[in-house]
This record gives structure tokens, sequence and C-alpha cells, in this order.
């Protein structure tokens, strides 16, 4: 046996050893290693479904994370008159979880919430490079054609039923895109980061109040803080596109591009850097 294979061997034997040890001590918080050990299977089991399952899968949460667009424009244009544009923004804090809640409760595949999922059994050698960044254009494809359906489906129903207005549309999409390249960059970077958190508190979790509540506060603090988020940013940016003429196909690619590439750094960076690496540094592999 290498030493490399001989490390290997010490770090899925401290994960195993780590996860038995707080179920026999019957904890109500879980250890690093058990939830390492629960992320690492979780992730697994999405790498073992058919390429047709997880396109399917995709595509719901991209249709399901439009609810929150709903309410982010019903919510706009009911306030639109009564406070400033900045306080709206921030108001809109209290609906833009709602989709997630309904995809991640779900279980639908979201790309950020499965970013760091699907990373960790490539950290941990189960899988390869490329088998993640297939994985990773399936779910992207998924996500980018439901945020597609379902943006068109609302931008006919949401003016009908008065819901919102086309202008509503467009602000909140020029508001997306806005900021200059960089900072889109950096702003979808810690929107990935908190997403990889998001799944690693959620394995801590056990009820179902709780893992709403952590699925608000985290979402909540990306929708008050601007931060952008590529799947929902899909649908805003998109409807924008197609329903004004001050929003440009090159301003859709632009953001969607920084945004895509951003949450994957995020949520990659923070599972490699500082949970999975944090973790084996204190495995013996002498």
């Amino acid at each position: 046996m290498t030493k490399e294979e001989s490390n290997q061997k010490n770090i899925d034997s401290e994960i195993h050893n780590s996860a038995s040890e707080s179920k026999q001590n019957n904890s109500t918080k879980k250890s690093h290693g058990e939830i390492l050990k629960e992320q690492i299977c979780e992730g697994q089991e999405t790498y073992n479904k058919k390429p047709s399952s997880i396109i399917l899968s995709s595509v719901t949460a991209g249709l399901e994370i439009g609810f929150s667009y709903l309410l982010i424009c019903n919510l706009f244009y009911f306030l639109s008159d009564k406070f400033s544009e900045t306080t709206i923004f921030k108001a809109i804090a209290l609906v833009y979880p709602i989709g997630f809640i309904l995809v991640i409760l779900g279980q639908s595949i979201l790309f950020t919430e499965q970013t760091s999922l699907l990373t960790l059994p490539v950290l941990n050698r189960k899988r390869s490079l490329n088998s993640l960044f297939k994985i990773w254009s399936l779910v992207i494809f998924g996500n980018l054609i439901g945020g597609f359906l379902i943006a068109l489906t609302l931008i006919w129903i949401g003016p009908n039923l008065k819901l919102f207005d086309i202008k509503t549309i467009e602000t909140i999409a020029l508001h997306v895109i806005k900021p200059d390249s960089f900072t889109i960059l950096i702003s979808a970077i810690l929107a990935g980061w908190l997403m990889g958190l998001l799944s690693w508190l959620l394995s801590s979790a056990t009820e179902t109040i709780s893992r709403i509540f952590i699925i608000f506060l985290i979402t909540g603090t990306m929708s008050f803080t601007g931060l952008h988020h590529s799947i929902i940013g899909n649908v805003e940016v998109f409807s924008g596109m197609i329903s004004s003429e001050n929003i440009e196909f090159l301003d859709y690619i632009r953001f969607q591009s920084l945004a895509l590439f951003g949450n994957a750094i995020g949520g990659a960076f923070f599972v490699a850097l500082l949970k999975y690496r944090a973790f084996i540094y204190n495995v013996d592999i002498n």
C-alpha cells in the first residue's frame, strides 16, 4: 500500500469512527465527522442517479425557485408607492427564502446547494474531477431551463392578475445587473460560500422547523445584503431581458457567467478549505 493510499484509508476510517462514536453517545449535537460523512454520502447519492433523473430534478428546482421571484415582484409592486426602492429591496428578504424552502425541503437539486455536496466526494477521492464537472453541467442546465420556463410563465401571469407590472420586472433586473463585473463576481463567491454553509448546517439539524429557520436565515441574509445567486438571478435577469429594451442579451450573459462561476468558487472553497481540510488536519496520516 502506498503512502497516499494509507493516508486516504486513515481519513476514511477517522470519518467513520467519528460518526459511529457520535451515534453511540446519543448526543443531539452531531460531530464534525458525522456531518462530513453524511455530506459525502448525500453527494454520492446524487452521483449515482441517472442523468435524466438529475436533469428532471434540476428543472424542478429551477421552476420552484420561481416562487421566490413571484413574491419578490409582488411585494415590490405592492410597496412601490409607499416606500423608497432601497427600503423595498431590504424588505424583499422576508419573501426571498420561500422558493429555497420549497426546493431544499422538497429535495430538488439546486446547483448552489449541491456545489459543496458534490465537491466532497472528489476531495475524499471517491469521484473524479471530470465527474464533478459533468454533474455540475447537468444540474446547471436543468436549473436554467426551469428558470426560463417559470420566467416566461410569471411575466405573463403577473400583469394579467395585476400582481405586478413590466416596470417592476425591469427595475428588479436592472438592480441585479447594476454592479460592475468584479463586484458581481465577489458577491457571487460570498453567496456560494453561504450556500455551502447552508448545506453543512442542514446536516446538523434534524427537525423540520429548525431546517426552515436555517434556510430562512441564510437565504434572507443573501437577499438583505444583495449577494448574487445564479439560479434565482437567472429568473430575475432573463425576465428583464425579454421584457425590457434596456436589458440586452450581453447583460444576461455577463451576469449569468459571473454568478455561476462565483457561486461555484464560493461553495467549493468553503468545503475544501474550511470544513474538509479542517477535519483531515486532525487525522494522523504519518
